[in-house]
Parts: C-alpha cells; sequence; structure tokens
C-alpha cells in the first residue's frame, strides 16, 4: 500500500515542485552552488556515493562517472529544448530508490545499476538545462558537474568510513533515512 502511495504522490507532484533558485546566474561559481541549494540534489547526489562505497570495486569510480556523465548529457538535452516526461518525479524517485539501495545494501551488476544511475543523472542534469541561464550555460553546467561529483565524493567517503568505523548497519540506517526523506519531499511537493 505505501509504494502505491509514493509512486501515486510523485506522479501527480507539480513539476516545479523541487524548484529553488540559482539558475538566473550562467556563471561557473553559480552552477557549483546550485547543486547545494537544494534537498533534492544533495540527498540523491551523495546517496550515488554511499551505494559506490557499499557496492566496492569499480563501483567506487564507475557510479559516480555515470550519474555525472548522464547528468551533462540531460542537460544539454534539457537546453536544446527535447522533452523529459515526468522529470521531477523522477528525481523524487531518485531519492527515494537510492536511499533505499544503501538501506537494502542491494549489490547488483554494474550492467543493472548503470543505466538505473544513468537515467537519474539524465533526469537532474535536464531539469537543470531546461531552467538554465540563458547566457554561460556551459560556465554552469561545468560548475554543476563538479559539485556533483563533489558531492558523489562525500557520500563515497562517508560510506567508507561507516563501514570501517560502523559496519553496515549504520550505513544502511543511512540509507533508510535518505528514502524517509525523499518521501517526506514527495508527500510535501
Amino acid at each position: 500500500m505505501l509504494r502505491k502511495l509514493t509512486l501515486a504522490a510523485a506522479l501527480l507532484a507539480p513539476t516545479a515542485a523541487l524548484a529553488h533558485p540559482g539558475h538566473e546566474a550562467g556563471t561557473f561559481l553559480a552552477g557549483m552552488n546550485h547543486p547545494i541549494s537544494g534537498a533534492d540534489h544533495v540527498l540523491a547526489m551523495v546517496a550515488v556515493g554511499l551505494w559506490a562505497a557499499q557496492t566496492g570495486g569499480r563501483a567506487i569510480w564507475a557510479m559516480p562517472a555515470t550519474f555525472v556523465g548522464a547528468m551533462v548529457v540531460g542537460g544539454a538535452i534539457g537546453a536544446a529544448g527535447l522533452p523529459f516526461p515526468a522529470v521531477e518525479p523522477m528525481i523524487l524517485a531518485s531519492i527515494i530508490l537510492l536511499g533505499a539501495m544503501v538501506a537494502l545494501a542491494a549489490r547488483f551488476p554494474l550492467s543493472m545499476s548503470l543505466p538505473l544511475l544513468a537515467l537519474f543523472g539524465a533526469a537532474h542534469g535536464w531539469a537543470h538545462g531546461a531552467e538554465g541561464p540563458s547566457n554561460g550555460l556551459i560556465a554552469f553546467a561545468a560548475g554543476f558537474a563538479v559539485m556533483t561529483a563533489a558531492l558523489h565524493g562525500v557520500g563515497l567517503g562517508l560510506g567508507l568510513a561507516l563501514q570501517r568505523l560502523a559496519g553496515m548497519r549504520l550505513m544502511r540506517l543511512v540509507g533508510g533515512v535518505t528514502t524517509a526523506a525523499g518521501l517526506a519531499l514527495a508527500y510535501a511537493g
């Protein structure tokens, strides 16, 4: 029942529900500041790093790189004015599902996890390419990509530290809190 309610809330959320400031200036600094100006970005991007740390091996670099690369492509598609159906629900889903992956200690082959991360990265990128500044979009996108990679690094470092200090229980708890925060954003939207 909870899954159906969550899905319904995400699908019915207005497309501007997660809108936040920071698209006006087309500068590298504005692009760096934007991902940390909204809980939707911070939660999803840190969760990518947590999941990568939990998965280990090649995932440590492949998961964040896939997200950032797809985000840049999604941003170009959004800036070109091409459609991306249900982008805001997809962004909410990224928070909820990435948190759940960490909470459940889900370890999928990269052939399964990377396409999911690419979809979520493209959604985050599309939203900001479509809403991006009219001038300086490339500088804005570069700053956004650098900060996204840094947030992935925060999640990766946190995940590796949690594993060493507290084992998987605390990491899984952090994933659960991330999922709960995503659900709260979905219901608030």
